[in-house]
């Protein structure tokens, strides 16, 4: 999930080699920075005390916990239906471990050691950990091979689960300095690099995020062999001879499981979108760490097409809900669009390590358009009602793929729902970042932040009211005169730009630009990557600030977007729009909006814990009585989209027709 910076205390702990190569860039760790805000640390807040405590409480429910108590008494029957369902109490571990990072909880500390005691007591001797087969190795199930790791390629998620583990053993020891859970993954991944690499077996991972897991540990432990094997995980796709490359079937061809060709022959994403998101931002990880160019050359190519051709205005990844993946470029449709939340969990994992790698604020535009979007619509606001997949339309006959218009409590396979616990603390390390004499600003929330510039201490204190208003203000102390860079992101919405490529487009273009005072004096600045550069010595209570303009904007595709011709999306500062039933009669289906309508913006305290609302007057067409079709005015309200299916089930649509072309009659 996320790099951190260790105290020496716990380096001395373990043994550690030396780093040579790493991000230019360095993160600055959430623990750093205390929220103070209305939009994240509520939603950080009802984490803690409603999302953990009910995924916990279903992984108990549901026979999740069991299945690792049955595993150490090395008998019973595997009681839930995936062999990966051992990942929701390690993800759930690793939110919890979030939490009591900066929310010291001595009840749920306690209780997340009684679920490691289960998980050490379930470890086979040599260190493998995987329920499905130890309960009952003869009776293992389709998805689970005979011998360990032989359907690892493609069903058994063997390595996923230990993946998982690894990255909510990180989190824990990180978190509480306590090496129970560390032990235990070690054990494991000491296994795994035992088996698998050159000279050994060679496999690539049905579903990634091992390679991920096992730098979480390479950077605690500095233990080599752990980011080689990451490596060796990532150069093992594209060889299996199995696969029939003319195949159009994303099964037959390898492209399912990202393995169709070598990674750094890749140019194109493809396959399951949240396999291919843990895929290109472990990519980025090794490219980092071993310096590897080709690696970083391969992702960059993969993420300019994402970018350019497969990413849904509102963030989502995943247009195809058969094997839950990427389209072909350009294939967008709206009306089964699956965006998953996982994938943009997995988006916002891989985007920041973009940036971590190449410094633009472009990958930041990225993932605040998934953060603020097609992330945290997947909770519900109650903080226990999901969605697995995101959609961009529902109509009064609910047509939309595996989806009835309203959220669930849980999934049979619950992915989604407890890989929320561990993104959503998280949220405050995407904030800042430093290179050297640089601290970039890239996330606006209000906050303060405690960190070392040039070896001297700096608190910066963010006041704002993001993302509702564009008025951004810092406050700069220093006990002595400190000169550094303070680079603060300029969103590319802020410079008419939707998206960094041509996919998307504003229809009007502001001639509104932002604005920068230092002290009170407006300042001219220059633009580097993305960022507004001010360089100067800072001291005590300087204060620097930002004026976004908070324009309404008319978002448009690109015209390869068939499903998108003829229609307008809305946006404001970073937060798309969509209709919902419940403010506009009934119904979204029939909404009309022409290219001279004219929007206001309303916060609404009352609604859905208060969102900024976009109004209008906009025709409808109505039908009248059972052969009259005519459009009338009627007033327009649009929420944000995160905000939708919290009042009940019924129309949604983020796509506006501009115009009457033609007239789709549904039946309820």
């Amino acid at each position: 999930m996320k790099n951190y910076f260790l105290s020496a205390a716990i380096f001395l702990s373990l043994p550690v080699l030396a780093q040579q190569k790493d991000y230019a860039i360095k993160e600055v760790n959430f623990t750093q920075v205390k929220l103070s805000d209305k939009f994240w640390l509520p939603r950080i807040e009802t984490n803690r005390t409603v999302t953990i405590p009910a995924s916990f409480e279903r992984c108990e429910n549901t026979g999740r916990v069991k299945n690792f108590v049955m595993a150490a008494q090395k008998q019973g029957k595997f009681c839930t239906t995936y062999p990966f369902d051992d990942t929701d109490i390690y993800k759930t571990i690793e939110g919890a471990s979030f939490s009591l990072a900066v929310h010291p909880d001595k009840k749920l500390e306690v209780y997340v050691d009684s679920l490691i005691t289960i998980i050490k007591a379930a470890q086979e001797p040599d260190g493998y950990l995987y329920t499905a087969r130890t309960i009952d190795p003869v009776n293992v199930g389709s998805w689970v091979g005979k011998e360990r790791w032989e359907k690892e390629r493609e069903l058994s998620h063997e390595l996923y689960n230990a993946g998982h583990m690894y990255e909510a053993a990180a989190a824990h020891f990180l978190a509480t300095k306590k090496r129970n859970f560390l032990d235990i993954a070690l054990k494991n991944a000491d296994l795994v690099c035992s088996v698998f690499g050159p000279g050994k077996k060679s496999v690539a991972p049905g579903h990634e995020i091992v390679e991920m897991g096992l730098v979480k540990l390479f950077r605690i432990t500095g233990k080599s062999e752990y980011l080689n094997a990451a490596k060796f995980f990532i150069e093992a796709r594209g060889h299996y001879p199995g696969y029939d490359a003319k195949s159009n079937d994303s099964w037959k061809n390898g492209s399912y499981w990202q393995d169709r060709k070598p990674i750094v022959q890749e140019d194109e994403a493809v396959g399951h979108a949240v396999r291919a998101g843990y895929l290109y931002a472990a990519v980025a990880d090794v490219a980092a760490l071993t310096g590897d160019d080709s690696l970083t050359k391969a992702i960059d190519k993969i993420w300019e097409n994402v970018v350019t051709k497969k990413i849904y205005v509102q963030g989502g990844l995943g247009a195809k809900g058969d094997g839950e993946r990427f389209g072909e470029n350009y294939e967008l449709p709206n009306n089964t669009a699956y965006n998953e939340t996982c994938a943009a969990i997995a988006g916002v994992y891989w985007n920041y390590r973009m940036f971590l790698l190449h410094g633009d604020a472009k990958y930041i535009d990225v993932l605040e358009k998934m953060l603020y979007n097609g992330l945290i619509s997947g909770i519900g606001l109650d903080g226990k009602s999901f969605f697995y997949t995101n959609a961009m339309e529902v109509r009064n006959t609910f047509n939309h793929k595996d989806f009835e218009g309203s959220r669930s409590g849980w999934f049979t396979c619950s992915c989604c729902p407890t890989n929320l616990t561990r993104l959503i603390p998280s949220v405050p390390g995407y904030m800042y970042a430093q290179k050297e004499g640089n601290l970039f600003v890239n996330l606006f929330i209000n906050s303060t932040v405690d960190l070392l510039v040039n070896n001297k201490a700096v608190q910066i204190a963010q006041q704002n009211n993001y993302p509702w208003e564009g008025n951004l203000k810092f406050t700069i102390n220093t006990a002595k005169a400190n000169t550094f860079n303070l680079l603060v992101r300029i969103p590319g919405w802020a410079n008419n730009s939707a998206i960094p490529s041509d996919l998307y487009a504003f229809q009007n273009n502001s001639t509104a630009k932002p604005e920068i005072k230092v002290n009170g004096q407006v300042v001219d600045y220059a633009i580097q990557n993305g960022y507004a550069v001010i360089n100067k010595a800072w001291k005590k209570n300087d204060v620097l600030e930002v004026n976004l303009p908070m324009e309404i904007r008319r978002v448009v595709a690109n015209e390869k977007v068939t499903n998108d011709i003829g229609k307008v999306a809305l946006q404001r500062g970073p937060i798309m729009y969509c209709a919902e039933w419940a403010d506009n009669n009934g119904k979204t289906s029939n909404i009309i909006i022409p290219s001279t309508t004219n929007f206001t913006s309303e916060f609404n305290p009352a609604i859905l814990n208060g969102v900024m609302t976009l109004k209008a007057e906009v025709p409808a067409v109505i039908i009248s009585g059972t052969e009259n079709i005519a459009t009338q005015k009627q007033n327009f309200t649009a929420i944000p989209y995160y905000s939708w299916a919290n009042r009940g089930k019924g129309e949604m649509t983020v796509w506006f027709p501009t115009q009457v072309k033609d007239i789709e009659i549904l039946t309820k």
